[in-house]
């Protein structure tokens, strides 16, 4: 029992005893939780608007990423790529709302999850033709993003920011207060919002069903190429970053599938706590590598209790 209490007791006195390291640990899990919840936030939109689980969002972070790589590599300045990608993610929204979503209206929910497979079949081999597999290299000094690292020295200690990190969280910021202003105040999100409340009330009111698809997955693609230039820029542009967005499931599970609440609180809440966990009880009890698991098990233990997750509206079924 002594031992047990030891191994519980020693990581929180290693955090007292060491404050400095502790908000660096915070800090790396808040860039983490970050870049989680704009994964999450794509398949949200995607999910209010059109009750469809987005299975493509991943490869749109991959593609989006190339697209802007490619057309850089092609002459185009950093700017006008980017301007051009942001076009082609438009006309891909326009391409899978008349192709693929347009014919399967009103047909079962598993249908219309398996054509977002389909969408990613196709952009991972359209992607390989046109780009090729090979690991490419994000353009973020073309974009203008800083490199180097700010330092601190907090209680007499150290603390390292790297000003790219800081550069990710602020336009992380940026784009979540823009585009939750555009939800709340704007025609279209207002749209946007009447049609996840209530599907049937805001089709009968008017609103354009083909129109507010085009435009949630085109701000699903915006978020996916802000995702992919923050996480090309610290990994580099493959198509093995689709993989990450495997950790916006365990993200969805906690926050609230239908929620943009439960998606930036759910990224945080799993990006700081996985590395914590990781840090002070995975390495030394564990032998590391509980980054991989964890945010699973963290959402099991939620859905446990609230299988809705934290935000997510309880389902009342009356028979």
């Amino acid at each position: 029992m002594e031992g047990l209490k030891a191994v519980l007791v020693d990581p929180f006195a290693d955090m007292v005893a060491a404050p400095d390291f502790l908000l660096q640990v915070l800090w790396e899990g808040l860039v983490s939780g970050v870049l989680y919840a704009l994964i999450a936030l794509g398949f949200v939109l995607i999910f209010r608007s059109s009750r469809i689980f987005n299975f493509a969002q991943g490869i749109m972070v991959v593609f989006a990423a190339l697209t802007l790589v490619g057309l850089h590599s092609a002459g185009l300045p950093a700017w006008i790529a980017f301007a051009g990608t942001l076009l082609v993610m438009f006309l891909l929204a326009v391409v899978i709302e008349r192709v693929v979503l347009r014919p399967l209206v009103g047909q079962p929910d598993i249908i219309l999850f398996m054509a977002t497979i389909g969408v990613t079949l196709f952009l991972v081999g359209g992607g390989e033709l046109i780009f090729g597999g090979e690991n490419k290299v994000m353009i973020s000094d073309a974009l203008g993003m800083p490199s180097g690292a700010f330092e601190f020295a907090p209680w007499g200690g150290f603390l390292l920011l790297e000003a790219r990190d800081v550069t990710v969280v602020v336009g992380a910021v940026a784009m979540v207060v823009a585009l939750l202003a555009f939800l709340g105040f704007s025609k279209m999100g207002r749209a946007i919002r009447a049609l996840g409340d209530d599907h049937t009330a805001a089709l009968s009111v008017g609103i354009s069903l083909s129109t507010i698809w085009v435009l949630v997955w085109f701000l699903a693609g915006i978020i996916a190429l802000m995702t992919g230039i923050a996480w090309g820029s610290r990994a580099g542009v493959s198509f093995a970053l689709q993989v990450i967005a495997l950790k916006a499931l365990p993200v969805l599970m906690l926050g609230g599938l239908e929620s943009i609440t439960g998606a930036i609180v759910g990224g945080l809440m799993i990006g700081i706590l996985e590395k914590v966990f990781e840090i002070y009880w995975g390495q030394p009890l564990l032998g590391g590598s509980t980054e991989a698991w964890f945010a699973y098990v963290l959402a099991l233990l939620v859905l446990l209790f609230r299988p809705q997750g934290l935000f997510g509206e309880k389902i009342i079924e009356r028979v």
